[in-house]
């Protein structure tokens, strides 16, 4: 069954901080917080337009939805009542900050509907979080996590890569002290450098250099991966690629891309394919065309943008011809390599077994 979100943005609705990189109304393009009317009908034409086999929830984004007076709280979530009652909508998500969770909110939440509860975390390392002015210390993650495992709730990471004062090995150990915590899912975002909040003003002063895309895409990958092996869904990568946000002067610096996720995807595939034909190399030098076997849904993320993959393989083995080709009953995520001549598999890999290679080899 497919799972949907109706988003409800309330920019900047009850967070009393201002974080670094944060403008919400640049973000969510948007400059007034949706009134009563305008939720309700969000909702009625969302669920007009969506399969009947579905599972949907109404999310609250944009704001630290348990800042907001509990009585406005309440007010929002009864407007979503109704369809809950009707059994057209599952449940409510909402998007806050983890200084902000605590039992009698929690309370409200639950009795509500509320069934998903993402927290903004962006790091757990505590240089960046001062250096981002998130106004919390790691240990409050750690608090606010501990209590929301006391109910039934979903929970979501929002995590952040290339913040001031951040680097890959910090990226990697909030990875892996996000995997102690035990998210049901966890988003990624990289840094980018929205007009009119303090990080374009060091970015200008020259005091913020921002993540290039490859080292984004890479980071991302590395920290995908780890989150993969834990069985912990990445539910998003990269920033939603908002019309008026890419077709204005918003995004001042940074690693934006409409397409971030399937770049990481595309790096993925490239490296777990590589992996094999580091193999097959190593076996047999003379071996110049090759044919490569995946699932037919996986073809663009194994061929790359404009062939990049191709063109990498064979730049780095020496190959004179890479043919790709559907595999009728592949798994997901696994590659199978063959001589152009040979009929038989010469080489295969899951997703799991590059997993398990590729971070031994990376943690060294």
């Amino acid at each position: 069954m497919a799972h949907f979100n109706i988003p409800i943005f309330i920019p900047h609705s009850g967070c009393p901080f201002q974080c670094i990189f944060c403008n919400q109304h640049k973000i969510t393009a948007m400059d007034h917080i949706a009134g009563d009317d305008e939720i309700q009908d969000t909702i009625a034409i969302a669920l007009r337009t969506l399969p009947d086999d579905r599972d949907v929830e109404t999310a609250f984004f944009g704001g630290s939805f348990t800042a907001i007076d509990k009585g406005r709280q309440k007010h929002y979530l009864d407007l979503v009542k109704p369809y809950l009652d009707a059994g057209v909508i599952q449940g409510i998500r909402i998007s806050t900050r983890p200084d902000f969770i605590d039992r009698e909110g929690l309370d409200l939440l639950l009795e509500a509907g509320v069934t998903t509860i993402e927290l903004g975390v962006q790091s757990l390392d505590d240089q960046v979080l001062t250096a981002s002015g998130r106004g919390y210390k790691s240990e409050r993650v750690f608090q606010a996590v501990e209590l929301l495992r006391q109910y039934p709730f979903q929970v979501g990471i929002q995590l952040m890569i290339g913040l001031p004062q951040d680097h890959p090995a910090a990226d990697i150990e909030t990875t892996v002290k996000t995997i102690g915590l035990k998210p049901d899912m966890v988003r990624i975002y990289p840094t980018l450098v929205i007009a009119e909040t303090p990080l374009a003003r060091l970015y200008q002063a020259g005091r913020y250099k921002p993540l290039t895309l490859q080292e984004a895409v890479k980071t991302s990958m590395e920290m995908y991966l780890r989150f993969q092996q834990a069985g912990i869904r990445v539910i998003r990568l990269g920033l939603h690629a908002d019309e008026e946000l890419i077709q204005g002067n918003n995004i001042l610096a940074g690693p934006f891309h409409p397409s971030f996720g399937e770049l990481v995807q595309q790096e993925i595939y490239k490296e777990q394919a590589a992996l094999l034909l580091k193999d097959l190399h190593r076996r047999d030098q003379n071996i110049k065309k090759i044919k490569v076997y995946v699932n037919r849904r996986d073809i663009s993320k194994l061929t790359g943008h404009r062939r990049s993959n191709i063109l990498y393989w064979q730049q780095a083995f020496g190959l004179e011809s890479i043919t790709i080709e559907p595999a009728e009953g592949a798994a997901r995520d696994s590659i199978s390599i063959c001589d152009e001549g040979s009929v038989s598999t010469a080489a295969a890999i899951t997703r799991s077994e590059f997993i398990r290679t590729y971070l031994l080899t990376d943690d060294l």
